[in-house]
Order: structure tokens, then C-alpha cells, then sequence
């Protein structure tokens, strides 16, 4: 399903602030070489997350699925001086690719860059976070938010893309994939949870942002 008019995406990006030469690259680089390109976040949400996080000024912020490395970028511009961006994937192939990124980017510093499975890392973390950013693998979003829900301090942000997944999400039919029932489920489960108020944002594929009570 086409959610939008390509008209109007494209009339929104040609009036948001223009992408860093970094961040610019980084998008070349991912469509000329890099499988499923289409995963990157792009200029128009990435604006819209590094404006989230200026907003919130966060001291540390977690990222699930890294990706190539955009939108950890994009989170790390907001980060407080001292502030920490921790982000994690399970794809280890684009490791060195992605690290050569964040060197570019000059923030590297403040970006602790993990490979391995999210389930397994998360609780091995310490400390809250002011905010989370979940893009990976949609059957895990549930699980990834029972993990992290009350590790957000109050007044803090999660984020959680893809929540309208090319418009699946509204479909009836029984044999709706594994990837589309998990993502309904996730929505549910924000909606229904006491201790956020959210927000579905129909930006590209949709974002939910939910605020720690």
C-alpha cells in the first residue's frame, strides 16, 4: 500500500533542513552497496529524530538495530555533552563499514557501537535511558519493549518505527504475515500500557513515540 502521495514526500524533504555531507555519504553509500536499502532512515525522518533529541537534550540514549549507522548519527547530534549513544545489531558484516561511518561523523566518541543479539545485551546494560529508538526485527518488538519500558526515566522518549508497515497493519486477513501480526500486537501494547502516552506518527512507515510517565 502506498501510504502517502510521492508528491508530497518529496515536497516535505525539499523543505527540511539539509542532510550533513556525513549523513549524505552514508546514504550513497548504503543504495550503491548495501542489501535492503531501503532500511535507512533517511533525510526526513532523520531530521525529525535529531530534532527529538535536541529537544530532550538526553545524557543517554539506546538504539536496537544500527544498521548502517544513519540514525544513530542523527540521535547522537541531540546528546548531551557528556551524553552516550549506545546502539546495537546482530549484523556483524557491516561492522567495519559502519565504524568507519561514525569515525567521519566525528562522534564516534560518543557512540558505543555493539554486535550481538539485543535480547541478550539489553540486560546487561546499566542504567535508565532518556531514550530509545527500536528498529529491528519486528517479531521482537513486544520483547523489546517489556525489556526496556521501565528501564526509560520519566519524561523520557521511546521511539519505535515501521509501526504501520506499508499499511499492513490494517489488514483482516488471518494469513496477515508473522512480521504484520507482531507489529499490531506492539501497537496494542503501547496503547494499552498505562505507564506511556503515545503517539503514532504517519511519517514514512510510521513511527510510534511513546513518553515515559
Amino acid at each position: 500500500m502506498e501510504l502517502f502521495n510521492p508528491a508530497i514526500f518529496n515536497y516535505c524533504e525539499a523543505h527540511t533542513t539539509e542532510e550533513d555531507p556525513i549523513l549524505q555519504h552514508i546514504e550513497r553509500e548504503t543504495f550503491a552497496k548495501v542489501l535492503m536499502p531501503r532500511m535507512l532512515s533517511g533525510k526526513l525522518q532523520g531530521k525529525m529524530l535529531e530534532m527529538f533529541s535536541k529537544m530532550l537534550s538526553p545524557a543517554s540514549i539506546l538504539e536496537i538495530g544500527t544498521y548502517t549507522g544513519y540514525s544513530a548519527i542523527c540521535l547522537a547530534k541531540g546528546l548531551a555533552p557528556s551524553g552516550k549513544l549506545i546502539t546495537v545489531d546482530i549484523n556483524g558484516e557491516l561492522e567495519e563499514r559502519v565504524k568507519t561511518f561514525f569515525d567521519k561523523s566525528g562522534l564516534s566518541a560518543k557512540i558505543d557501537y555493539r554486535i550481538g543479539n539485543a535480547l541478550d545485551i539489553i540486560p546487561q546494560l546499566k542504567g535508565n535511558f532518556d531514550m530509545v529508538f527500536i528498529d529491528a526485527d519486528k517479531t521482537n518488538y513486544n520483547n523489546y519493549y517489556s525489556l526496556l519500558v521501565d528501564r526509560i526515566n520519566p519524561g523520557g522518549l521511546l521511539l519505535a518505527d515501521n509501526v504501520l508497515w506499508s499499511g499492513k497493519i490494517l489488514l483482516k486477513n488471518e494469513k496477515i504475515d508473522k512480521d504484520t501480526k507482531a507489529l499490531v500486537e506492539f501497537n496494542r501494547l503501547v496503547q494499552a500500557d498505562p505507564r506511556v502516552e503515545n503517539v503514532l506518527l504517519p511519517i514514512r512507515d510510521g513511527i510510534l513515540m511513546a513518553r515515559k510517565l
